[in-house]
């Protein structure tokens, strides 16, 4: 073997020798970039409802936990976009909104499908969000006050019923409107109300006589406290089962029997399996989307979380992003004759 005589020359091959050492060495780990995005900033929670009502309850109380289990542990803030059954915050969050991981969306079930019903003038398209998970299982059911002359089940098909109703396009109109053409049912529905607490109000006034409430809905303590005191009454589950507390009211598989109602009803309840849907836009970075996700679950099934719930008598079911993802692939999957059935009530007008 030669050994190297130039001592400059032997000095240039170590120098490039430890250059390409360095090269193949493990580089130091790097602070982990999605807490590095998040620390200090402030990520807002975008509600589609007004401030006090239910959907309001339950963002504050995710978004304080949510920011607990978030890489870089961010400021949360609420900002309540209501109107519109929830199309106006759902479309704020698509179309307006930054899509870097910092404003999330907390929307209503009916977002999901009321675009396949309106078209592109509904101004938002579920697909072009990317789904963190939902909070809740919806379940509906039709009350009225004790006062009403509805006072059974039965008479639902030959009395009229006046209802209250939010968005035009809100189930709470569109599943009684759906029910008046099937089965046939007596409502007259008046809907343009704020929120559920001006149903209520107006429920009070004797304006209207009942509306279509979640079941959840009916947990909440000045409902509950109605129900107790006689002066409410539940008078038929919008689904195929009772469920407790009430599993001795009548539900709909008494009255749906053809396949055809059954598929076109099945449109309507396949987004309550995502009953408190929330995404982010399209766009977001996949390591932050993987994040977001991640502080959902855990804050879904936070113990402090499900505590707080449970002292409103609030359920929390939840179901994760892909799940919601497969509520909207299959709603877009709903053959063009059941869809011309859906438009058909939810655009049908008041009767007079």
């Amino acid at each position: 073997m030669k050994l190297f005589k130039n001592k400059a020359l032997l000095g240039a091959v170590t120098a490039t020798a430890m250059l390409a050492m360095s090269w193949l060495a493990p580089a130091p780990a790097r602070a982990d970039a999605v807490e590095d995005f998040y620390k200090g900033k402030s990520v807002t929670f975008l509600v589609s409802a007004p401030a006090g009502s239910l959907t309001d309850f339950v963002a504050r109380n995710f978004a304080e936990h949510f920011k607990s289990h978030m890489a870089g542990h961010p400021n949360v803030v609420v900002l309540n976009l209501p109107g519109a059954g929830g199309m106006m915050a759902a479309a704020q969050l698509q179309l307006k909104e930054v899509k870097d991981g910092t404003v999330i969306g907390f929307l209503q079930r009916n977002n999901l499908y009321v675009p396949l019903v309106e078209g592109p003038k509904s101004g938002f398209d579920p697909r072009e969000l990317q789904w963190l998970g939902s909070l809740e299982k919806v379940a509906y059911a039709m009350v009225a006050m004790n006062n009403s002359e509805v006072k059974t089940t039965a008479d639902l098909f030959s009395k009229p019923l006046i209802l209250g109703a939010t968005g035009y396009s809100n189930e709470n109109r569109t599943l009684p409107a759906m029910l008046n053409d099937m089965i046939g049912t007596k409502f007259k529905i008046i809907h343009g109300y704020d929120a559920r607490g001006e149903v209520y109000l107006a429920m009070e006034r004797g304006e209207v006589d009942g509306w279509a409430s979640t079941v959840a809905g009916l947990t909440i303590p000045d409902t509950k406290q109605m129900l107790d005191q006689g002066r409410l009454k539940v008078l038929l589950h919008l689904g195929f089962e009772s469920p407790a507390p009430f599993d001795k009211v009548p539900n709909l598989s008494s009255y749906l029997k053809t396949p055809e109602d059954k598929e076109l009803y099945s449109f309507f309840t396949r987004s309550m399996v995502a009953g408190r849907p929330i995404g982010v836009p399209k766009g977001v970075p996949a390591d932050r989307l993987a994040a977001l996700r991640k502080a959902f679950d855990e804050s879904a099934a936070d113990p402090d979380f499900l505590s707080a719930m449970k002292a409103k008598d609030y359920p929390v079911e939840a179901v994760n992003g892909a799940a919601v993802e497969q509520v909207v692939k299959d709603l877009y999957a709903t053959s063009d004759a059941t869809m011309l059935k859906v438009r058909a009530i939810m655009t049908a007008k008041e009767p007079k």
